[in-house]
C-alpha cells in the first residue's frame, strides 16, 4: 500500500467519529438518514445507497445508479471524576470528548434490474478521548484513538420478487494510538507517543424479504474482525502518598476485536402517508473481554467483565407531502459491562438511550437532502482501579448530520 493511500485512510479515520457509546465501540450514525429514527428500520427501509452498508440486499430497491453522501458532526460530554482514593498529584480531567466530525459516502450501481453493485467509504467502530497532560492519569494515558476505517465493495441479486440478497467485503483499516506523560528517567515529564496501524477483512450478509408492496423485513450478519497492533497497553504507577507501586493496563491490546453482530428489522407502511419500524440486533461483545496484551514476556488476561449487547428500536415516518417526509426514533441498547462499577475510564459505556428525528425532502426528481439530529444519554460507569479509578456520571452525546442523495 502507497504511503499517500495509508495517510489518507488514517485522515479519515482519525477525523471520523471516536465516541464509544451504546453498542460498545460500534456507531449507528454515519451522517445518513438513519440518524432521524434512532437507527429504526435500518436493515429494511432501503430507501437510498446507504443501504450498502445497512443491507447490501437493499439495493436491489434502488432504481439507476445513486449516491449518498452523509456528514456529521458530534458533541460528546463525558466528564472523568477521581476518586479521591485513587487521586494522584494532578485534577480530574473534566470532558474527555468535545467536539467530533464524521461522515461516510455509498454509491449503488445498477447492472440491470437484479443485479447491483456497490461500494461504501465510512468509519462507525472506535473509540478517542483527550485527557489532557495535566490530570492525575496523565502518566497512564493523555491521550488516545482505536479506529477502523472501512472500504466496502458490495454486491446485490433480486431472486424473485419477494427475496433479495446482498454480501459485502469489509476491508477495516485499524489504526490505534496511545500517548502518556514519561513518569521517570530519561524524558520524565515528556509525552511518549506510540501508534500502530493494522488491516482486518471481515463480511457483511443481508437478506430482505418483501411479503407485500407495504412490508419489508430485513436481516443483516456482519463476521468478526481481528486487529493486532504492537502497543504497550500496561504502565506502572507509584502512588505519592503510600509510595505503592501498582501497575495499570487499558482494557486493549494486542489482540483486538470487531466483533460480530446481527441486525434485523421490520418496515411496515400504515397508509400513504405514514409507515412504522423497528430493530432488533445482538452484538458478541463477551468475546472483547479475551482480549490479553504481553507484559514482561507474560500473558495477562483481561480482569473487566464484559458482555454481549442487545438493540432494540423504534420509528416512525410521516410523509408531509410528495417532497417531504418527516423521521423519529427511539432505542435502547444495553451495557457491555457485566457490573457498572468494575468497567474501563477509557470506555464510557452503560444501558443507553437515542432519541432521533430528521426530515428528508426531494429537491428534484433526482436528488434529495435530508437533515437530522439525535440525543444520546447514558447512564453511570465506575472504574475501580487503586491506581485511577474514577466515574463517568450519565455522559450524553449529540449528533447533527445533513445528507444528500443524486440518481442518475
Amino acid at each position: 500500500m502507497t504511503t499517500i493511500f495509508r495517510k489518507t485512510i488514517i485522515a479519515l479515520a482519525v477525523s471520523w467519529p471516536l465516541a464509544s457509546q451504546a453498542g460498545g465501540l460500534y456507531l449507528y450514525e454515519l451522517g445518513t438518514s438513519d440518524l432521524g429514527f434512532a437507527a429504526a428500520g435500518t436493515a429494511a427501509r432501503a430507501e437510498d445507497a446507504s443501504t450498502v452498508y445497512a443491507n447490501p440486499a437493499g439495493m436491489t430497491r434502488l432504481p439507476g445508479n445513486q449516491l449518498t453522501v452523509g456528514v456529521q458532526a458530534l458533541y460528546g460530554n463525558a466528564e472523568y471524576k477521581l476518586n479521591p482514593s485513587s487521586r494522584l498529584e494532578g485534577s480530574n480531567p473534566g470532558n474527555v470528548v468535545g467536539w467530533l466530525p464524521g461522515g461516510s459516502l455509498f454509491y449503488s450501481h445498477s447492472i440491470d434490474e437484479r443485479l447491483k453493485l456497490g461500494v461504501g467509504v465510512y468509519s462507525n467502530y472506535g473509540l478517542g478521548e483527550d485527557f489532557g497532560s495535566s490530570w492525575a492519569g496523565r502518566n497512564v494515558v493523555d491521550e488516545t484513538a482505536l479506529i477502523a476505517a472501512t472500504i466496502q465493495p458490495t454486491i446485490a441479486y433480486r431472486v424473485n420478487e419477494k427475496w433479495s440478497l446482498g454480501a459485502g467485503l469489509q476491508a477495516n483499516y485499524g489504526y490505534m494510538m496511545l500517548q502518556r506523560v514519561q513518569a521517570v528517567g530519561v524524558g520524565a515529564g515528556t509525552k511518549r507517543k506510540q501508534t500502530d496501524s493494522d488491516w482486518a477483512y471481515s463480511g457483511r450478509f443481508g437478506v430482505l424479504y418483501e411479503p407485500s408492496k407495504s412490508t419489508r423485513i430485513g436481516l443483516v450478519y456482519n463476521s468478526q474482525a481481528d486487529l493486532n497492533f504492537n502497543v504497550d497497553t500496561a504502565v506502572t504507577v507509584t502512588h505519592p502518598i503510600s509510595n505503592v507501586t501498582r501497575t495499570h493496563r487499558l482494557p486493549f491490546g494486542a489482540d483486538t476485536y470487531m466483533p460480530q453482530q446481527i441486525m434485523g428489522s421490520v418496515y411496515q407502511r400504515l397508509s400513504d402517508r405514514w409507515a412504522m419500524m423497528g430493530n432488533i440486533g445482538w452484538q458478541d461483545w463477551s468475546k472483547f473481554g479475551d482480549n490479553t496484551v504481553t507484559v514482561g514476556g507474560a500473558t495477562v488476561p483481561n480482569t473487566i467483565g464484559f458482555q454481549d449487547t442487545w438493540h432494540i428500536a423504534y420509528g416512525m415516518q410521516y410523509t408531509l407531502n410528495e417532497q417531504t417526509r418527516i423521521n423519529t426514533g427511539i432505542a435502547y441498547d444495553t451495557s457491555m459491562y457485566k457490573k457498572q462499577h468494575n468497567t474501563s475510564f477509557l470506555i464510557p459505556n452503560a444501558d443507553t438511550w437515542r432519541f432521533g428525528a430528521g426530515v428528508q425532502h426531494a429537491l428534484s426528481a433526482k436528488s434529495d437532502i435530508g437533515f437530522a439530529a439525535e440525543y444520546v444519554t447514558s447512564g453511570s460507569s465506575s472504574d475501580p482501579s487503586t491506581v485511577i479509578g474514577g466515574k463517568y456520571d450519565n455522559p450524553y452525546i449529540i449528533f447533527m448530520s445533513a445528507n444528500y442523495t443524486y440518481r442518475f
